[in-house]
């Protein structure tokens, strides 16, 4: 009998490194499947169908809301998105470790629709260093970067709802915290 997989949410506001953090644990760990989302919008230049996204019309995306589909989703400037609840649970089952890296929102779904799963807020050590990041980025208007902010504030509060927080003052360290909460052998 093979053992189950797990469910890993990984949550944090914009800029705080959920993506590097995300492609370490993917690079170091073969083991680990990051979910795939469904989307109603059309694929950009270079996305492949189910790679970067599901790609779906709008009926098909609402029969699976209707039938219970989804572990969580979303409607975001006139499109849908989604986490599709089969092939998540079919990776579990096979043993897969399962990796998800979602807005706050969306977190909150799986809470009921999976709430076995590991819920880790991955937060700024500050909101001046959060701030500092967003601007390294240099792909942020002004606007952007208070709306991205002001958003921050809001989900830092929520951090307590999570089973672990992580303060990413060090990215290794971080990594390294967020492994080992994974249950993933480090080497």
């Amino acid at each position: 009998m093979s053992s189950l997989g797990n469910l890993t949410v990984l949550t944090g506001p914009s800029g705080v490194g959920k993506g590097t953090i995300v492609r370490k644990i993917l690079d170091k760990h073969s083991d680990v499947w990051l979910s795939i989302s469904a989307t109603t919008r059309h694929p950009r230049a270079g996305e492949i169908d189910g790679q970067h996204y599901f790609f779906l019309e709008q009926k098909e995306f609402q029969k699976i809301i209707d039938s219970g589909g989804f572990l969580e989703w979303a409607s975001f400037s006139n499109n849908c998105y989604g986490t599709p609840q089969k092939i998540v649970k079919e990776k579990i089952e096979k043993g897969t470790n399962v990796l998800l890296e979602i807005e706050l929102e969306g977190a909150r779904q799986i809470r009921n629709s999976f709430p076995e799963a590991l819920q880790i807020f991955l937060a700024p050590p500050n909101l001046s260093e959060l701030e500092k990041r967003i601007r390294g980025r240099g792909t942020e208007t002004e606007s952007s970067i208070k709306d991205r902010l002001a958003i921050a504030k809001k989900e830092i509060i929520a951090k307590k709802e999570f089973d672990a927080v992580v303060i990413n003052d060090d990215i290794d360290k971080a990594f390294r915290e967020i492994e080992g909460l994974m249950g993933l052998k480090s080497s």
